[in-house]
């Protein structure tokens, strides 16, 4: 399957980004996964009633799209690697007028995004992420902290924005985030959607969120090699112009 398309060929239609009109829910919240099945069921019964849950499914071993899919949501497959690219494919296939994005492996309460839609919807925001407080020791590594701390001073000298975080956990309108023509495919993306936000004239906002200890090992904070890989990705992404933003 190409990038973004359902493994259900009856929701095709809805992977190209255009809404279907009839039934879409308040809010579609992305859940960039691979191998999350011990996470799965509490993220997903923290999804905010009437909203709806799409898994993409990004190459998992453990059964999580099953898990996924049997607990309701609903299930993308994109064959080809990368956090970006797994993102990206959730939001093609989303048709809410919001769309939030939440990581997969239980450190963030999906809960949390009712708030943060909210302030889109009044038009307080046009973009609101999630500053990662850790509850617990463990929860955000020196090395992944400090990796973060290198970007956001970078993003700050780029564009002007003062973050904490680039954090995963966000929320804005779909139209506009399918305006923003992201193109990253691997760790900057959630970086790159705040660059061409920023670039676009959003008013950007951030709010304080609970981070936990993750459930099971991060393929990208809990190692250096990750966190490096990560940083090297944002780096590059902060290098390149906003082009073909409408």
């Amino acid at each position: 399957m190409g990038e973004g398309e359902p493994r259900d060929g009856s929701e095709r239609a809805a992977s190209t980004g255009e809404p279907t009109g009839r039934g879409s829910p308040p809010a579609d919240v992305v859940l960039p996964c691979l191998d999350e099945a011990a996470a799965l069921p509490w993220v997903l019964d923290r999804i905010p009633a009437g909203w709806r849950a799409i898994v993409v499914d990004n190459g998992s071993t453990d059964g999580s799209a099953d898990i996924a899919a049997r607990l309701g949501a609903r299930i993308v497959t994109e064959t080809r690697t990368g956090f970006g690219a797994a993102c990206h494919a959730g939001l093609r296939a989303a048709d809410a007028e919001f769309v939030c994005f939440c990581d997969c492996d239980g450190s963030l309460d999906p809960a949390l995004l009712v708030p943060m839609v909210d302030s889109v919807r009044s038009g307080a925001a046009d973009l609101v992420v999630g500053r990662r407080r850790p509850t617990a020791r463990g929860a955000w590594p020196p090395h992944a902290r400090a990796g973060n701390a290198a970007v956001v001073r970078m993003l700050r000298r780029r564009t002007g924005v003062r973050l904490g975080d680039i954090g995963p956990l966000r929320a804005a309108r779909r139209t506009a985030l399918l305006d923003l023509a992201l193109t990253d495919r691997r760790s900057g993306y959630p970086l790159q959607m705040v660059v061409r936000a920023a670039d676009a004239g959003w008013r950007i906002s951030e709010v304080d969120v609970p981070y936990t200890p993750r459930s099971g090992r991060s393929k990208v904070t809990g190692t250096w090699r990750g966190t490096w890989t990560a940083v090297r990705d944002m780096r590059a992404v902060l290098r390149t112009p906003s082009e073909g933003i409408r």
